[in-house]
């Protein structure tokens, strides 16, 4: 009597219980005489818990999913500062082995003469070169034989773009095709020729450079080239800045006299300091009245004063590069810039200090500077705790700039003008100027350090070239480390430092040399254009990298 008593008691409590199925809720009665099921639906505290949980899961999605977003831009990031430092652009591939190779530097048959893509057979040929890269027109004749400048021409446009505080791609386009049948007629005059058929080949600039200025050139040399049926040699503009170092030269009494009336520092040494090459004058207009004062001679690789390998560095508007050069186009990058580049840093101090910039920023900047105390402002040196890499940052220094103008207009007490006296932008820019410099000492001195090591390069030569290669206090603190570790610099005179046809002209001889020439009517421009390998890049497979 007292298990079935308790067997009752149990059935009617548990009848009460919920009972879960497929996640609803059941509430049973039973009664001694029969059975039934109602279903009814009610809060719980598993209801509360499978909310937290979604929620939970929803955050860690979210998370993640942020993460993963974060990650990405970092990566885009990354990838997009190396293609800067590397100056990766859309362009036509380029055959790469260790170092990249441009074209191919071994010639027909490994010989020099046997390799001048069709040209005479003689010791000596002409070169007609084209400049438009950004905004000055250049054109100029040079002889193979001896780097002899017979005639040049250029046409600047800095009254052009002076009002507009820098270059108007447009308008520097209309003002090329404006001039360059001009410049280049003016450059065959003054070499004494009548026609483009006295000139063995054609050279022009294809790139990296403003993509509607450079086509206005090279449209030009491609009609030339095929009007006349001669070699056409699409140049690289950085490597025929390099190459400029190599110019070959003559001291003659005539040349001398140039030297004196170009520029006072055009050489400052006889010894690490390439001089100015030959330059027919209007005086001398016939080639053969020049060939008077430079004479022919066959020219051989080791008659170049600047031999393979060396090391270079190029400073300009767009660019700041140590590069170890192997050969005609064989390049290989150290170093570069992560963001500006030096010249770009010279042209916003000299706006930001109301200097005109119509003939480029660092001139002007280097001229005010000379009135300055290049120890009034504290600046601290970009990556000066960086030892590990070899390349530039100029960001962060422009910004410095910036902030040391502003808090000198802050400090300018009652009643005192608002605006910067000259004396406090002279020394602005000196600040600035000896700052930027001691940059490129730390990264130049720690890349020879590096160099010395390497027991097959045997690199004990350096080329300072570029725009801002023509700046003296630069051309003057760079030969002073040079000296101290016992290499030769290489500078071309200032007037050959910058843009102008004779460096076209020049780097398509280099090339012809070793046998190297383009079709014309394929021939395209590149804004941005594959030149070098980083020093990081240890294969051939570098599709992301150009300099």
């Amino acid at each position: 009597q007292r298990r079935r008593v308790t067997t009752q008691f149990f059935l009617q409590s548990s009848s009460s219980l919920p009972t879960r199925l497929d996640g609803r809720l059941f509430s049973t009665a039973a009664s001694s005489d029969e059975k039934t099921t109602t279903t009814t639906s009610s809060p719980t505290d598993d209801d509360e818990d499978d909310d937290e949980m979604l929620m939970k899961i929803k955050v860690e999605r979210k998370k993640k999913k942020n993460f993963e977003m974060r990650k990405d831009k970092r990566r885009l990031l990354l990838a997009r500062q190396k293609r800067k430092r590397l100056m990766v652009g859309m362009a036509k591939a380029v055959d790469r082995g260790q170092y990249a190779v441009t074209y191919n530097p071994g010639g027909v048959n490994g010989t020099m003469f046997e390799a001048k893509s069709g040209l005479p057979s003689s010791s000596s040929f002409l070169v007609l070169g084209i400049e438009s890269s950004c905004d000055d027109t250049g054109a100029a004749i040079v002889r193979s034989s001896d780097g002899c400048i017979l005639g040049e021409a250029l046409a600047s446009q800095t009254e052009i773009h002076e009002e507009f505080g820098g270059v108007v791609p447009g308008l520097a386009r209309d003002a090329h095709e404006d001039k360059i049948d001009q410049v280049i007629q003016q450059a065959l005059e003054r070499a004494g020729l009548s026609s483009i058929d006295e000139v063995d080949a054609i050279g022009v600039t294809v790139g990296p450079g403003l993509e509607i200025c450079l086509r206005v050139g090279c449209n030009t040399a491609r009609e030339l080239a095929i009007k006349y049926n001669k070699p056409f040699v699409g140049v690289h503009h950085l490597e025929a800045h390099i190459l400029m170092a190599r110019l070959p030269y003559q001291n003659t009494e005539k040349n001398k006299d140039e030297d004196d009336d170009d520029e006072e520092d055009t050489s400052t040494t006889t010894t690490t300091t390439v001089q100015q090459p030959p330059l027919a004058t209007e005086e001398s207009t016939t080639t053969n009245e020049a060939e008077e004062h430079h004479p022919h001679f066959l020219l051989f690789p080791q008659d170049i004063p600047l031999q393979f390998p060396f090391l270079a560095l190029l400073v300009s508007g767009g660019h700041c590069q140590l590069m170890k050069c192997l050969g005609i186009g064989q390049y290989k990058i150290l170093g570069g810039t992560i963001d500006d580049s030096l010249g770009e840093a010279y042209d916003k101090t000299a706006r930001l200090l109301g200097l005109k910039v119509g003939g480029g920023g660092g001139p002007a900047v280097e001229k005010l500077a000379l009135d300055g105390d290049p120890n009034a402002i504290k600046l601290s040196v970009p990556m000066e705790r960086r030892r590990e890499d070899l390349d530039f940052s100029y960001a962060g220094l422009k910004t410095q700039v910036r902030m040391a103008a502003e808090k000198m207009k802050l400090e300018k007490k009652e009643g005192e003008q608002e605006e910067l006296s000259y004396q406090d932008r002279a020394n602005i820019a000196a600040s600035f100027q000896n700052v930027a410099i001691k940059h490129l000492e730390q990264r130049l001195n720690r890349a020879m350090e590096r160099l010395e090591k390497e027991e097959t390069a045997s690199i004990r030569s350096l080329a300072v070239v570029g725009g801002v290669a023509a700046n003296k206090e630069l051309r003057s603190r760079l030969e002073a480390i040079c000296k101290e570790r016992e290499w030769k610099m290489f500078v071309p005179p200032p007037r050959l430092c910058t843009d102008q046809g004779a460096m076209s002209a020049w780097a398509a001889i280099e090339r012809l040399m070793v046998g190297s020439s383009d079709e014309p009517e394929g021939a395209e421009v590149y804004a941005r254009y594959p030149f070098a390998n980083h020093d990081d890049d240890d294969d051939g497979d570098d599709s992301d990298s150009s300099g």
